[in-house]
């Protein structure tokens, strides 16, 4: 398989050394650190990246992707709807507010962006298995496109996770272990398998750099819609590895001359397991969360495998990080669906959740343009959140 004309190969993030990319799964062999694409941008001109508004798969920016679009392995992901929010913009006082909503990806969530790229990264090696522990959204994710592939996905999730997300995984000839406990027991569970399989390939977010580099795209279609990259955006945040990858796609659109500014980036996260957002107004390191307890399951990460690269992309960026309880977070979900029709995740609403905590300290300009994530459908949870609505009474 041919890569795009711009990829340099992968790279260590912390010692530099670099390794092929067939070797994109797992970390540095040389220290262990967390693998990154690199571009040569000399290599691409700026007036032939389409950044031209319209639908289409995200493979359209497949020059700013390690893998040309002809090889790629697509479901038609991306190209997920920008929803204006008048009402919520006169409640953070700000001009403007979008919604992207990654619900309409082939299976429902954001996770798909990562998966279409990791996918086809796999699916032009040796190994015939992938494996991963998940929350349940990105383990869905990685077994429908690993069927599209031909190999086979062993996903490992908490009991928790929820039902709609473990039935798709079979549904898509998923083997599944569901392990007692939450993500940090299904992630151990995951990790002794792997040791003793090494031709499998992991596929956790930061696990392989492809999975970043699929996440890249949603700031290519914001700069694509709104013709300007927005002002801020408000990230729900497990794992780190989205807001690590809009500040990619910042970084090389600037380095392109294609915007003149990047986006703030806001990690919105629950009170319940917030190690990012603690870290951010603590200036301290990312430390693991010792007793993670939130009904987001998707963004309930203790230990943030990305977490040093978001801390980075926040204050690299003047943005923040805010963590809000569960309730607010829930009611916040209703009210997106309330007042603008949104069917949004619990996740959607610790975006909007944060935006309202974010506005009480003055984060936003009232010129501002923001940006909130949806990353998956509401009806994927429509069971949590109808037992929230049940709890008041409704």
């Amino acid at each position: 398989m041919e890569t795009s004309a711009a990829f340099d190969g992968l790279a260590c993030g912390e010692c530099g050394a670099e390794d092929p990319p067939a070797a994109g799964f797992g970390r540095c062999s040389d220290c262990g650190g967390p693998l990154r694409a690199d571009y040569d941008l000399d290599a691409l001109d700026a007036s032939d990246f389409d950044l031209g508004d319209g639908p289409g798969s995200l493979w359209r920016f497949a020059d700013l992707l390690p893998f040309r679009a002809d090889d790629a392995l697509t479901m038609g992901e991306g190209g997920t709807p920008l929803v204006e929010c008048p009402t919520l913009a006169g409640e953070l006082g700000v001009d403007r507010v979008f919604c992207k909503d990654e619900g309409s990806n082939p299976t429902g969530s954001i996770a798909d962006r990562g998966a279409t790229v990791a996918l086809t990264a796999a699916a032009a090696t040796d190994a015939a298995d992938v494996a991963l522990a998940s929350p349940g959204n990105d383990g869905h994710a990685v077994a429908a496109y690993a069927a599209r592939a031909g190999l086979a996905a062993h996903v490992y999730v908490p009991t928790r996770a929820g039902f709609v997300q473990k039935a798709m995984i079979n549904v898509h000839g998923g083997d599944m272990t569901v392990v007692e406990g939450r993500l940090r027991e299904a992630a151990t569970a995951c990790e002794d398998t792997l040791s003793d399989e090494p031709d499998w390939l992991p596929m956790a977010p930061a696990a392989t750099p492809y999975r970043l580099e699929g996440g890249k795209t949603l700031l290519y279609e914001l700069v694509a819609a709104l013709g300007e990259a927005p002002d801020a955006i408000v990230v729900p945040t497990g794992t780190g590895v989205g807001l690590a990858a809009l500040h990619a796609a910042a970084t090389e659109l600037r380095a392109l001359g294609l915007i003149e500014r990047g986006p703030r980036l806001y990690a919105a996260q629950a009170a319940g397991c917030a190690p990012i957002a603690r870290a951010v107004e603590a200036a301290a390191p990312v430390e693991a969360w010792d007793h993670p307890d939130t009904i987001c399951a998707d963004i309930e990460v203790p230990e943030p495998g990305a977490g040093a690269l978001a801390r980075t992309a926040i204050e690299e960026t003047g943005g923040g990080a805010v963590a809000t309880e569960d309730d607010a977070i829930l009611e916040s979900a209703v009210t997106m669906a309330e007042h603008e029709g949104l069917s949004a995740s619990p996740s959607g609403g610790a975006a909007a959740s944060g935006a309202w905590t974010l506005a009480e300290r003055d984060a936003f300009d009232p010129t501002d343009t923001v940006v909130l994530v949806n990353p998956a459908a509401g009806s994927k949870t429509a069971d949590v959140l109808r037992s929230h609505l049940m709890g008041q009474g409704v």
